[in-house]
């Protein structure tokens, strides 16, 4: 009897060894809009080399940072594509949105970063790795600036959209994830502050270069537009798309192409940032907190390391209506939306250059 209490006392802890030991894989969110096939992504990136508008143009040199679409690829893959395959580095820093369906399940989240703690994030290749980063920035960032939860990292899809095209170039890529919350500017600027310290020092104390060492990205989609978003300020019908879409245009000439600065960045949180007593048609980006909170750090890390204010170029716009459904056969995708006049979402992948 004793020697089966024993043998079931191992077991028992065997087990719990096992479960406290056991990496946490972070589940994939979108497995419609996205492809976690390594094979399918050779394909799919084969076919968006060959329709590739700028096949011999490269536009790696200096770039540092960038912004990313992360709508469904059979939309948005032609514009994805010239921004990823100019990076390549080793790890990556991402800015992500905190989606309605975040704040649906875990009700109102703001001022705040969040982190997660998965082990590994999947990829089509292999899992993906989390930067020491992360733990970095939770050891230094004042506990009240940030939260950790793997649940809504696992219900946010606006990071997990970078990854097959990072990983496509680079396989053994790292990357922090970051959520960003709804908060003032004022707070964005505290925040960014912070965490500005906290990722130079790690820059700094692993001899990173800002470009071919770490890279930073934000997640952000433009204007989402029609009855279903409550934003149809020009009407729904050709003429209004063209009008939104101009707006759109206009706002990312206005504020991310040239030299970007914190007064540009503060400025262009009147162009895209919600405000009731604004009296012209604000969009609805999604990645609006995002941009702005990514644009401060960023901006910040590179003053610190002498590469000064960085320059905006925009890769390409596009919008849903416009590019349709990009005609990839034998592909595993699908659509999470369907798209009209009554219903379409703009983006554009732009790039961030130090001087």
């Amino acid at each position: 009897m004793k020697k089966e209490l024993s043998l079931l006392l191992l077991i028992i802890l065997n087990a719990q060894f096992a479960t406290t030991n056991s990496q946490v894989l972070r589940p994939i969110r979108d497995d419609i809009g996205f492809c976690w096939d390594a094979e399918e992504i050779n394909s799919f990136m084969k076919y968006l080399a060959s329709a590739d508008e700028n096949k011999s143009t490269d536009e790696s040199k200096n770039l540092v940072a960038a912004i990313s679409v992360h709508d469904d690829y059979l939309y948005a893959g032609k514009v994805y594509y010239p921004l990823f395959k100019n990076i390549k580095t080793k790890e990556v820093v991402i800015f992500g949105v905190t989606h309605g369906s975040v704040r649906k399940e875990m009700g109102s989240l703001s001022n705040i970063l969040i982190l997660d703690e998965f082990d590994k994030w999947r990829g089509p290749y292999q899992d993906v790795v989390i930067s020491p980063l992360r733990e970095f920035i939770k050891s230094k960032l004042p506990k009240d600036d940030f939260i950790v939860s793997n649940k809504a990292h696992a219900i946010e899809h606006s990071i997990e959209a970078m990854i097959p095209f990072l990983q496509y170039y680079n396989r053994d890529v790292k990357i922090t994830p970051i959520m960003v919350t709804q908060m003032p500017f004022e707070r964005m600027e505290e925040i960014s502050a912070q965490l500005n310290k906290i990722i130079s020092e790690y820059i700094s104390a692993n001899h990173l270069k800002i470009g071919k060492d770490i890279f930073f990205l934000i997640s952000n989609d433009a204007n989402h537009y029609g009855e279903d978003f409550n934003n149809s300020p020009y009407g729904m019908d050709a003429n209004a798309h063209k009008a939104a879409t101009d707006n759109d245009r206009r706002i990312i000439k206005e504020n991310l192409i040239g030299e970007i600065n914190p007064d540009r960045i503060k400025k262009m949180t009147v162009e895209i940032w919600p405000d009731s007593s604004s009296k012209k048609p604000v969009p609805i980006w999604c990645g609006r907190y995002p941009l702005t909170f990514g644009l401060l750090t960023i901006t910040k890390i590179l003053n610190d390391a002498g590469l000064g204010d960085p320059e905006g170029k925009l890769f390409k716009y596009s919008d849903t209506f416009s590019e349709k459904v990009l005609p990839f056969k034998e592909s595993s995708m699908g659509l999470t939306a369907v798209f009209s006049y009554r219903h379409w979402c703009g983006w554009f992948s732009g790039g961030f250059y130090s001087k």
